[in-house]
């Protein structure tokens, strides 16, 4: 990370974007530079750089914790998450219950907080959706943490600056795009924040806005933050409005109130249209189905499919988890038909053993 970009330590309540000009004046050039040339755009919805960066932020508590987590033995998502897992979590009541991003805690045994004063608390898992993407914690001892007041990500508009909140660090940003994320691992946003300059400090981090609001909670770094025609770092975010109508669900049962989405079981690529299986996850329904790494997917029930995101939408509009998803397959220069029994990805996900 260069001057330029680094980030700032958390240690005022007051942060102001003055204190990170250089970082926002690189992003702003280049961001304002772009969108400038846009026809269907006009130069006065565009304050200048400068004055922008004068306006403060106002954060009444930096409401974060750091998360630790340690997966069951046995964890199905060790291979590609790891089994000790670190990144930030959002206190969002005064009762301990902490918001995150999901693949924090997937399959946990055991989950630690951390304060800024180095305390530790313990924590066990309350939900997780698997549409969304969010995780809920709750500590079992109260935090020392002012909980953050939710704000409303759908009114965020591109342009906007936001500040970046984790626990090792705070960052400026800029909004620089809102639209869909289509994720290799079955896992679609129909809109999702996008920021820049890139940050490490991604994981589970808050989305703040100038008032100290939540907009959204880190998920993953990505190199086309202003759209697939730009190579421009920068991280998603998941919008929090789509927390609010499922948080009671979650909290009371531990997912949310949709019915379970059909899941096979693979990791997939785009490429000029054509889906391509590029990993088959152990014993899932896709192994069990013969389905290969290499594979191409090229229609769902005989009728051609677009990409990705029209992938995912057909397989999920076909039924609730365990329907049949009959997939049209070119392997070794024909296409065959095969039957995938999917299931809810819950079952197939490790439990936390019980004594």
């Amino acid at each position: 990370m260069g001057a330029g970009m680094r980030q700032v330590k958390k240690g005022s309540v007051a942060m102001t974007i003055a204190l990170c000009r250089s970082a926002c004046a690189v992003v702003a050039l280049a961001f304002l530079s772009s969108t400038a040339s846009r026809a269907s755009e006009s130069a006065p919805d565009v304050a200048p750089p400068a004055a922008r960066m004068q306006q403060e932020f106002t954060v009444d508590a930096l409401s974060v914790v750091k998360i630790r987590s340690k997966a069951v033995a046995n964890a199905r998502t060790s291979r590609s998450l790891g089994t000790q897992r670190e990144g930030t979590g959002v206190v969002i009541d005064s009762e301990g219950l902490v918001l995150t991003i999901g693949y924090l805690i997937l399959e946990a045994e055991t989950i630690e907080l951390s304060t800024a004063d180095g305390r530790a608390f313990p924590a066990s898992v309350i939900g997780y959706d698997h549409a969304s993407g969010f995780g809920l914690l709750k500590a079992l001892r109260p935090l020392p943490v002012k909980p953050v007041q939710f704000g409303q990500s759908g009114a965020v508009a591109e342009r906007e600056m936001v500040l970046i909140v984790g626990f090792d660090g705070v960052a400026p940003a800029y909004v620089v795009s809102r639209r869909p994320f289509v994720g290799y691992w079955e896992y679609l946003l129909d809109e999702a924040i996008y920021t820049a300059p890139a940050t490490v400090n991604w994981s589970g981090a808050a989305l703040l806005s100038r008032e100290g609001k939540l907009l959204g909670i880190g998920s993953l770094v990505v190199n086309d933050a202003m759209g697939t025609r730009t190579q421009v770092p920068g991280n998603m975010f998941v919008p929090i409005d789509l927390l609010k109508p499922m948080l009671g669900d979650l909290i009371a049962t531990g997912r949310g109130s949709a019915k379970p989405r059909p899941w096979l079981g693979i990791n997939t690529q785009e490429v000029q249209g054509n889906v391509i299986v590029t990993r088959v996850s152990p014993d899932s329904p896709a192994e069990e189905a013969s389905l290969k790494s290499g594979d191409i997917i090229v229609g769902l029930g005989g009728q051609a499919i677009k990409g990705q995101a029209d992938f995912y939408t057909r397989i999920w509009s076909s039924g609730d988890a365990g329907v049949d998803i009959p997939l049209d397959v070119l392997r070794n220069g024909r296409v065959e038909s095969v039957s995938v029994k999917s299931v809810d990805r819950e079952q197939y996900l490790r439990p936390k053993p019980t004594y």
